[in-house]
């Protein structure tokens, strides 16, 4: 019943909009006695029906946002070139925005390992995503060139278990220790292609309204912020039965 009315009260609120915004040549058919009347009848409505306006442009904003969730997990999922840990052909992703920099990473990254190593069905995407300074974008960029060579899990392991400011002398020694070919690493973090993968991210990120690290998206759940091991495998479970 809600629906119909909320739709109605939506276009009178769009005529509304269009017929006081238009301006008619004179000899337009209809006359300024006919737009004051009809103005007026739409007015006399949202004035009697206030919550029905409001409930129908709510509405509207929640279309609007499920549009930009899909939007969203379209890019999210165009992960060519993004690393990854766990099951490369996994039934079940999870994609995580992460920071060499950030010490929640780096508190959520060993529940993650413990995660892909009990559960072989588990496709983990690193969604790198440096907002903490230069350095995290030199380390993303370095990521995104070891998974390249396919080195990625153990220097992904290096830079997270690391002490220590983050230095292109750290990041290299990393890529080195993963077995990292140095020379096509530095050439390719400054390529075109690895451009290309950070600012998918930041895109996807943008729209799913994640702004800090780490960020997890579970299913079809987004969740900002470092969680338990616990809580993921509730996520994952509710996830599959959601879907089974």
């Amino acid at each position: 019943m809600f629906r119909p009315i909320a739709m109605f009260a939506a276009q009178l609120v769009a005529a509304l909009i269009l017929v006081t915004s238009m301006q008619l040549p004179a000899a337009a058919d209809i006359s300024d006695g006919d737009r004051a009347a009809f103005n007026k009848m739409i007015e006399d409505y949202i004035r009697a029906n206030p919550d029905v306006v409001r409930e129908a442009l709510i509405s509207l904003a929640e279309r609007e946002d499920s549009e930009r969730r899909k939007q969203a997990m379209v890019i999210l999922r165009d992960d060519i070139g993004d690393p990854v840990l766990g099951n490369p052909e996994g039934s079940f992703v999870v994609y995580e925005f992460s920071d060499y920099n950030c010490g929640y990473c780096k508190r959520v990254f060993q529940p993650l390992m413990e995660l892909v190593k009990e559960d072989p069905d588990i496709r983990l995407v690193v969604k790198e995503f440096p907002i903490l300074s230069q350095s995290s974008v030199l380390a993303a960029q370095a990521g995104i060139a070891a998974h390249s060579q396919g080195v990625f899990p153990d220097f992904h392991i290096a830079m997270m278990t690391a002490r220590g400011a983050i230095t292109m002398e750290s990041i290299l020694d990393a890529a080195e220790a993963a077995g990292a070919d140095l020379d096509r690493l530095q050439a390719d973090m400054n390529s075109p292609e690895v451009a290309l993968v950070i600012e998918r991210t930041r895109a996807a990120a943008q729209q799913l309204e994640i702004t800090g690290t780490p960020g997890l998206v579970i299913g079809s759940q987004v969740i900002p912020g470092a969680i338990s091991i616990e809580q993921m495998r509730e996520i994952i479970a509710a996830e599959r039965a959601a879907n089974s």
